[in-house]
């Protein structure tokens, strides 16, 4: 892992265990009978990493090299991480998970494809005695550890800037909601969280749930809102996460609307940074992916030892068919032009040299990042 993710991933270990959620939910049985169940072994581990998709680039820059440096760290350097990434392919996820189980791993992160689909994948681990751990997004099924960001607070954070960024027109101005894939539990949190600032203040003109995440897919969906809408009926756009948001901007532009509405985003990808700094997209939300790859190397090394997690995770959740799975939650920040050089960039995330190519200079030099 490069030496600024070093920096971060050191910067927000601290902060990580302080982290705290209220129950919710009911559901079937308790995650913490793995724990329990386990028999003690040292350091020399194998555990698996699943990731859901390489369409966000979150997953292979940051949550893949933050996670095996954190097991490394946590082994003393005798765990062996075998990794995956499904594509976006529920089917393909599930062959992985078996070939995991014939592999013998001792411990599983997974962040699920299809969290409903996943569900008999995690069974059949369970049943091979391997403890999973649920990461970014709560997979159905026997988990035994889950470790994710707010995403409701995700949303209202969305929200909440878009409301800022329509003004006057926040009053019954009329937006285009482009949500996440119905595949992911996340996207409906993110979706809850954001109505739960927008209802009763703007006007819902079309509303998507994104195949895929695709930007190519939200690219589409937003061609046809113009279309049906009028070109001069959209005050804003709620965009589930920077990788649409660049597909919807790119339809607005093509449009010939300008000045462009208020379109939000998600994950702090380098290129919705550098579109916040254009002031093409008004914001994004910052998730300190090193905080949430070390709880998870955390609790599949302690799990994968047979041990508790007591001290790392403080609270429980519960899942459609699981009760009381352990869980941490990290924060997340709204992420602007004002705030940039306090976030990503102070946390090693991105560079000044990165996000500020020459494209860029003439607008990061009015934002005083130098």
């Amino acid at each position: 892992m490069n030496t600024r993710m070093r920096r971060a991933a050191v910067a927000v270990a601290a902060t990580t265990m302080a982290i705290s959620l209220a129950a919710c939910g009911s559901a079937k049985e308790s995650g913490d009978k793995a724990e329990q169940s386990s028999e003690k072994k040292g350091d020399d581990l194998k555990i698996g990493l699943l990731l859901p998709e390489n369409q966000t680039a979150r997953y292979e820059k940051f949550d893949r090299p933050i996670i095996e440096k954190k097991i490394s760290e946590l082994t003393g350097g005798k765990a062996k991480v075998t990794y995956a990434n499904a594509k976006q392919d529920a089917n393909t996820q599930a062959q992985q998970v078996d070939t995991m189980i014939t592999n013998k791993v001792d411990a599983l992160i997974l962040g699920s494809v299809d969290s409903k689909a996943i569900a008999n994948s995690v069974k059949k681990a369970k049943d091979a005695g391997i403890p999973v751990v649920a990461f970014d997004r709560l997979a159905e099924g026997p988990i035994d550890a889950y470790t994710s960001f707010d995403n409701e607070e995700v949303g209202r954070a969305q929200g909440t800037a878009l409301l800022e960024a329509l003004g006057d027109k926040a009053d019954g101005g009329t937006i285009v909601m482009m949500n996440g894939a119905i595949t992911d539990p996340n996207a409906a949190l993110f979706k809850s969280g954001a109505k739960s600032v927008l209802d009763g203040k703007v006007k819902y003109g079309k509303e998507y749930d994104t195949k895929e995440w695709k930007p190519e897919n939200a690219n589409a969906n937003m061609e046809a809102a113009i279309t049906a809408l009028g070109k001069d009926k959209i005050d804003g756009v709620y965009s589930a996460n920077d990788g649409m948001a660049g597909g919807i901007i790119t339809a607005l532009k093509a449009a010939g609307i300008s000045p462009l509405p208020p379109v939000t985003g998600q994950d702090a990808e380098l290129a919705g940074v550098q579109r916040i700094v254009s002031g093409e997209q008004f914001m994004s939300v910052y998730k300190s992916y090193p905080a949430e790859g070390i709880v998870a190397a955390e609790m599949a090394v302690a799990l994968a030892k047979g041990e508790k997690l007591d001290s790392i995770a403080t609270s429980k959740v519960d899942s459609a068919t699981t009760k009381g799975i352990p869980t941490v939650l990290v924060p997340v920040v709204s992420l602007t032009k004002d705030n940039i050089k306090d976030t990503v960039i102070k946390d090693g995330i991105w560079t000044l040299d990165e996000i500020c190519t020459a494209k860029y200079k003439a607008a990061c030099d009015k934002l005083g990042l130098k």
